[in-house]
């Protein structure tokens, strides 16, 4: 059934080497993760070498998130077929090149092609990396662990990238953010092989061709209308592309009902506990993408610091969300996971709620204190969330049920971006005759000082605004995660 090779003894899973072969997993997600954020403070030194027009900078940021949202569910189910570590190694490989590729890029064209390439090799690392963890550890409790200390690196790393890429960009130039991955990825080439046991299983058969066809053809236009949508508004384009990547999935999710060893196991959403996972990791994403991104500008733009002490400012929740996303198993073995879930979506939409607080004036300690227990309930919540995924199958099976979280994971992100980004432009353009966004106010606003006030007041209410509604999403998944504790559906 199950084909394990003895790449590491059977004795040695669970026991002292395989923590060291969890510390090995962790330095490709560490990466994936960083590498989300990391060029954020790195576009302006890029835009001035480089000269990209301002799609191909969309498309730069971009790219390398939509090519890991619309391949976690292939390479999760590849992965279980060909074998973990094979396919983790593999793109690890990738990843590395694309990388040096990225880091000497000659124009916007050859870093596109190279974040491709990342986006590829990183989606390969994410599931392949979870999934072992559970050939490792085959003890409940210390999987649980495990898959704690992984989501803290997971969560952590999208927090420090920036702080990471500003320290660097100080004293080098802006390849240096891609050149990071070098020394870090050879030794996961190096002591993976010794350390990290192979696991495929022999009872699946090949991929389904046209469901990884549909499956990336949907997910991959549904991303990037959700995400133009955010940056341009509504527009034909956006929605026609939205609407495409819509009815693909529709026709993936009916073929996958007729195949009796489909891409997505639509079984999988018959169990409640994993129903509530994949909801809570949806809209946790969703809420913390939109106070991550509009907490940025307010810092900048409103409070007039630079992106260094912005990203220095978010250290608080980084701590937060590493140190209780460790712990967070913990809390689903006392207290139980819905009851947990239950918890830490309160306590997230708590810390959102919290910056209502903030004012263009003051309150920056509602923002630091809101953002610490937002976080407390984010480590908790997306910790649960990987483990619920990695329990909720056989083990040939885990590759594809952890695809299925990643992705809930991106496009969480994603709708955030979308749906309550694009709710605070619309309260913040509502306020006075304003430029697109603050910054366009701020750059053109020359002397007129109750202009920029008046801008810096409507952008603090549409923070307020969206931030309280992606609270309200986490509290109305809070009820829904506690009536299925309590009835069980």
């Amino acid at each position: 059934m199950t084909k394990l090779e003895p790449a590491v003894s059977t004795a040695a899973i669970g026991g002292r080497r395989a923590w060291l072969g969890l510390g090995v997993l962790l330095l490709p997600v560490l990466l994936v993760s960083m590498d989300i954020s990391v060029l954020f403070l790195a576009m302006p030194t890029l835009t001035v070498d480089l000269d990209p027009s301002a799609s191909q900078q969309l498309w730069i940021l971009d790219i390398y998130g939509f090519m890991l949202a619309g391949l976690l569910i292939t390479m999760g189910n590849l992965g279980d077929r060909i074998g973990r570590r094979n396919i983790l190694l593999a793109g690890a490989a990738v990843f590395g090149l694309a990388s040096v590729l990225a880091a000497f890029a000659p124009s916007a064209g050859v870093l596109i092609a190279a974040r491709v390439l990342m986006g590829i090799g990183g989606a390969t690392l994410l599931p392949s990396s979870l999934a072992l963890i559970s050939n490792l550890f085959p003890d409940a409790r210390r999987r649980a662990t495990a898959i704690g200390i992984w989501t803290a690196f997971f969560a952590g790393g999208s927090a420090v990238g920036p702080i990471i890429g500003g320290l660097l960009l100080h004293h080098f130039w802006w390849g240096s953010v891609f050149l990071i991955n070098i020394p870090v990825l050879a030794v996961l080439l190096v002591f993976g092989p010794v350390l990290l046991p192979e696991h495929r299983s022999a009872a699946l058969g090949p991929l389904d061709l046209p469901s990884v066809a549909l499956s990336i053809g949907g997910i991959l236009p549904l991303v990037y209308g959700i995400k133009h949508l955010a940056a341009e508004g509504f527009d034909a384009v956006s929605v026609l592309i939205g609407v495409l990547g819509a009815a693909l999935l529709v026709l993936f999710v009916r073929r996958q009902r007729q195949l009796a060893e489909p891409l997505l196991d639509l079984s999988l959403f018959g169990r409640p506990l994993f129903r509530v996972a994949i909801g809570a990791s949806t809209v946790g994403m969703m809420s913390l993408a939109a106070m991550s991104y509009l907490t940025s500008i307010y810092l900048q733009s409103v409070t007039g610091r630079d992106a260094l002490q912005a990203a220095l400012l978010g250290i608080p929740m980084a701590v937060a969300v590493f140190v209780f996303s460790m712990s967070g198993a913990r809390v689903g073995l006392r207290w139980g996971v819905r009851a947990a879930f239950t918890l830490a979506l309160t306590l997230s939409a708590i810390g959102n709620l919290m910056l209502l607080g903030v004012g263009v004036d003051g309150g920056l300690m509602w923002y630091v204190a809101g953002s610490v227990i937002a976080g407390v309930g984010y480590g908790i919540s997306f910790t649960l969330v990987s483990d619920v995924a990695v329990s909720a199958v056989p083990a040939e099976r885990a590759g594809s049920a952890v695809g299925i979280s990643e992705t809930s994971f991106e496009l969480g992100n994603s709708l955030g971006l979308a749906l309550l980004g694009s709710l605070a432009a619309l309260v913040f353009r509502s306020g006075g005759d304003f430029g697109e966004t603050l910054g366009d106010t701020v750059a053109h606003s020359g002397d007129d000082a109750g202009l920029l006030a008046a801008a810096r007041e409507s952008f603090v209410s549409g923070m307020h605004v969206a931030t309280t509604g992606g609270a309200l999403l986490l509290l109305a998944m809070a009820v829904v995660a506690w009536r299925s504790a309590r009835t069980g559906r």
